[in-house]
């Protein structure tokens, strides 16, 4: 049986407006649901009640129509319907922003970082889950189904060139999506926001002055780091963050070239500028060596390698 994640899914968003003065002394408004398929809650500093539910449903609204394009679970999602069909007329233009950021990634990372593996996920789950890991042969068949430069994109399609494809951005659509949410609540005039959905952004400052600061955990939950974040974005990987089988053996990130779990890495943190950027390194560098990590990191200027153990 696959384990429980323990990578955070949990969305938590706390925020603060520049708001009236007959406002500042109200408490805070709150809402805890469902987004993305997990436990979420938001705190609204400076914002009565009646103010802040249409930003509380504004996120929910914006939540429901991205996971409309990146969910894999979602049936009739932008994803499934390419990785069930082997193309995507008309792509929504969200899609092809995160993977045009993913070529990017997979030409930086020497195409370690590679949305293809999907098939190779699936093949390692099912044996995880049947108790008869993939022998050679099957990884082999399987392995030709996946590859990069098997896929192509333009503005007026998605399609695979090769058959039995299939996509995975779960590397890298949480962050674009903690980007997305970051970005309309600024829309709304909320400027000192924190928001964790496993990925994090801090933007502005937090009700003191001081920086937001985030901590850097292991799978265990034992804290190895904390960064300052002020206006940046913190993605934190593991390859045991998600374990396939009940041995602990299978990790959830596959290398591309084998289509076998990458446990090399305990644990790799990235700051960056987005949250995009900082969770699509942060998996990378997971199948890389610490020079490797370092070197595609550095491709990206304001990019940080906060922590690689």
């Amino acid at each position: 049986m696959i384990s429980s994640l323990t990578r955070r899914r949990f969305l938590a968003i706390s925020a603060s407006a520049a708001a009236a003065p007959a406002l500042a002394g109200q408490p805070a408004a709150h809402w805890r649901g469902l987004a993305l398929g997990a436990g979420a809650s938001m705190q609204l500093a400076g914002l009565a009640p009646d103010r802040a539910a249409p930003v509380f449903s504004s996120v929910e609204a914006e939540l429901r129509r991205l996971e409309a394009i990146f969910s894999l679970h979602r049936r009739g999602s932008a994803i499934d319907r390419l990785n069930r069909d082997g193309r995507l007329d008309h792509p929504p233009a969200e899609l092809l922003e995160v993977l045009t950021l993913a070529g990017r990634l997979h030409d930086v990372s020497g195409g370690a970082f590679d949305p293809t593996i999907q098939p190779l996920w699936q093949l390692q789950a099912a044996g995880a889950i049947s108790g008869h890991p993939p022998g050679v042969g099957d990884l082999s068949a399987t392995l030709r189904r996946t590859g990069w430069r098997h896929l192509r994109m333009d503005t007026g399609q998605i399609a695979f060139a090769r058959p039995g494809m299939a996509l995975t951005l779960n590397g890298i659509a949480q962050g674009y999506i903690t980007d997305r949410v970051a970005s309309l609540l600024h829309a709304r005039g909320l400027q000192d926001i924190l928001i964790d959905m496993g990925e994090i952004v801090a933007s502005g400052t937090r009700s003191d002055g001081s920086a937001w600061v985030a901590g850097v955990a292991r799978p265990d939950g034992r804290v190895v780091h904390k960064v300052q974040l002020r206006d940046r974005a913190l993605a934190t990987s593991s390859p045991s963050g998600t374990l396939l089988d009940p041995r602990g053996e299978v990790g959830h990130i596959l290398h591309p070239a084998t289509g076998l779990s990458a446990m090399g890495q305990g644990v790799v943190s990235v700051s960056a500028p987005r949250a995009a950027l900082a969770d699509g390194l942060s998996t990378a560098c997971c199948l890389l060596s610490a020079e490797g990590a370092a070197t595609a990191v550095a491709a990206f200027p304001d990019a940080r390698l906060e922590v690689i153990a």
